[in-house]
């Protein structure tokens, strides 16, 4: 059984990344198919007990390929991670089948103090899900199946089945009504539109609309007649040294 999922995830990463040329290629050359082997490892000494020799094999691992996967972590079949430098998987995250994590991706917990309690700290990721580079899930949040992540993106909030989010925090921009879509390098297409643009727009529509408005207003008001040949006079009781007109 752990070599059939060792050869599927060989298998997906051939599928995924055009550059890999053979199965040998991918075992010895790709840092993400590696840190998979150490987390397997430590993940089976973390659940029969032996924390200390399960973090043990998970710091080397993380030396070894730049890829931080907490033993307690649970993973499911196909998890392709490419180039994979900066990858954080924390204690409580869970990850699906078939999903793709790039490099700098955070799947990171926000309850320091949960470890006691045993409250889930971090993030759950569904099927088919693809997280691009730089970008953060935080805290016990669910993602949906077939979701995608956008580069740089700090996912706070539940992600809905087959949304696409971007920005920080990230926002929903388009949502897919397929349960599984088709694979799309970093998760990002060049027609999707800019969540932060779009507001902007508008905002910058209803300036406009107001100066129409405010122009057609100042043309309309008749102007009043200020009369410019009246002479301006001090009170009759003050003087300019501030006495009276008596003193």
């Amino acid at each position: 059984m752990l070599l059939k999922n060792l050869r599927d995830e060989i298998d997906a990463t051939l599928a995924r990344d055009p550059a890999a040329r053979s199965r040998l290629e991918v075992v010895l050359c790709y840092p993400g198919f590696q840190a998979l082997l150490y987390y397997r490892a430590a993940h089976w000494l973390w659940k029969h007990r032996w924390y200390l020799a399960g973090r043990f094999v998970s710091h080397v691992g993380r030396i070894a390929t730049g890829i931080e996967i907490h033993p307690g972590a649970c993973i499911g079949r196909r998890l392709f991670i490419d180039h994979g430098m900066g990858v954080v998987i924390g204690e409580t995250a869970e990850i699906g089948d078939d999903c793709t994590l790039y490099h700098g991706v955070t799947l990171g917990g926000t309850r320091p103090s949960a470890d006691q309690t045993g409250q889930k700290r971090h993030p759950t990721i569904g099927n088919d899900v693809i997280i691009s580079s730089g970008a953060q899930v935080l805290g016990p949040v669910h993602v949906g199946n077939g979701a995608r992540i956008g580069a740089a993106s700090v996912v706070l909030k539940d992600v809905p089945d087959g949304a696409t989010m971007v920005g920080i925090p990230a926002r929903q921009v388009a949502r897919r009504s397929e349960a599984r879509p088709e694979f799309v390098p970093y998760g990002i297409t060049a027609e999707l539109p800019d969540p932060i643009a779009r507001p902007l727009n508008a905002l910058l529509d209803e300036v406009q609309a107001l100066r129409a408005r405010v122009n057609e207003l100042e043309s309309n008001r008749s102007p009043q007649a200020v009369p410019v040949d009246t002479p301006l006079r001090m009170p009759a009781s003050v003087s300019g040294n501030g006495c009276t007109a008596e003193d």
